[in-house]
């Protein structure tokens, strides 16, 4: 005879009686609901949380930072080491610190960092939103080209420009090695040419009135009157010094800052009303120490270009130091054009006269 169970237990050896297992809530013999795979560390992360108003500080707090130099870069003191002038030459990438802040305000769920995003988010777009846009025209009166050669074989490189389409092409950091090779594969296209210097100029149109200008200690710009059927343009090309970002010194601009103003000052003093100045900047359009320049003349790439144009490195370019100025004349186009084997990009631009 079986020993005597009650209901919900089970008999056992030794006479005790062991529990079973409960049956679950619910209809007998329905098993329990089985925790969805990754549901508890979906929970541990925060990211099936509710909004909250108290995470997210520190994000809150570096969106703020964000907004205030974009806003306020030019106030920001350019004291030792300069570090005003190396934010300034690459203001444009703070756009990428503010996806990433806003990246982390969803993840973390945050609605105090979500709002505070969007301060420096509207900033960027209204600084920067219209450089995006594809402002490029077609035609134009005149084409110009300017290229810092650099190392580029002057063989590749050369015929490049010359297939350009340009009208004016100017060369920057040409050397005794080069010249004769940029002179011989640039000949047939572009009969009129002038070299002062380190500094370059061809052109389809006559040249008149060539001459260098007194920047630095020796001869890296020059000037030249490009005879066109609907009169003259005055065409300036320069190479400005080179800024280094030494662990002693920061960001050293000096030479440049000098030249900027020797440079501006020789355009404005131009008897010619219609200006084209063009070259290796070595320095952004953010960058105040290039101020004496961008008050008084446009970016043609700003103007009637398509996006941000970078540059230099030509590899994998981060910012735009090559640019086509103009006073006097309107940007059609302005575009960037593909590497020829220098660590500068050509820049290119055509404007109505």
């Amino acid at each position: 005879m079986l020993p005597h169970t009650q209901p919900g237990r089970l008999g056992s050896r030794n006479g005790c009686d062991a529990v079973a297992n409960p049956a679950p809530l619910g209809t007998l013999g329905e098993q329990a609901p089985v925790p969805i795979a990754g549901e508890a560390t979906a929970r541990a992360k925060g990211l099936t949380a509710p909004w909250s108003w108290r995470r997210g500080r520190m994000t809150a707090a570096l969106a703020l930072l964000c907004t205030t130099v974009l806003l306020l870069h030019r106030q920001i003191p350019n004291g030792p080491g300069r570090p005003a002038r190396l934010v300034e030459s690459f203001l444009p990438w703070m756009g990428a610190a503010v996806l990433s802040l806003l990246v982390i305000a969803l993840v973390r769920r945050s609605a105090t960092a979500l709002v505070a995003v969007l301060l420096p988010a509207v900033t960027w777009v209204s600084l920067f939103g219209g450089t995006l846009a594809d402002k490029r025209g077609t035609g134009g009166d005149l084409t110009v080209v300017s290229h810092n050669v650099g190392d580029a074989d002057p063989g590749p490189a050369g015929r490049a420009l010359a297939t350009s389409g340009a009208d004016v092409i100017g060369l920057e950091e040409l050397t005794d090695a080069n010249i004769p090779a940029y002179e011989r594969v640039l000949a047939d296209a572009y009969p009129y040419h002038h070299v002062v210097g380190t500094v370059g100029l061809w052109s389809k149109r006559p040249l008149r009135d060539v001459r260098p200008v007194p920047i630095m200690a020796w001869t890296r710009a020059l000037r030249a009157t490009v005879e066109t059927p609907k009169g003259p343009v005055v065409v300036f090309v320069a190479h400005l010094p080179s800024v280094r970002v030494r662990p002693t010194e920061g960001f050293t601009t000096n030479w440049r800052d000098h030249a900027v103003v020797r440079l501006a000052d020789a355009v404005h003093r131009a008897p010619e009303r219609r200006r084209i100045l063009m070259g290796d900047f070595n320095g952004s359009l953010d960058d105040r120490g290039l101020t004496p320049v961008t008050s008084v003349m446009r970016s043609a790439q700003q103007v009637a270009g398509a996006g941000f144009g970078f540059t230099w490195p030509a590899a994998l370019p981060v910012v735009r130091i090559d640019h086509v100025f103009t006073q006097g004349v309107d940007p059609v186009a302005a575009w960037t054009l593909p590497r020829t084997g220098s660590d500068h990009r050509p820049v290119a631009a055509s404007v109505n006269l």
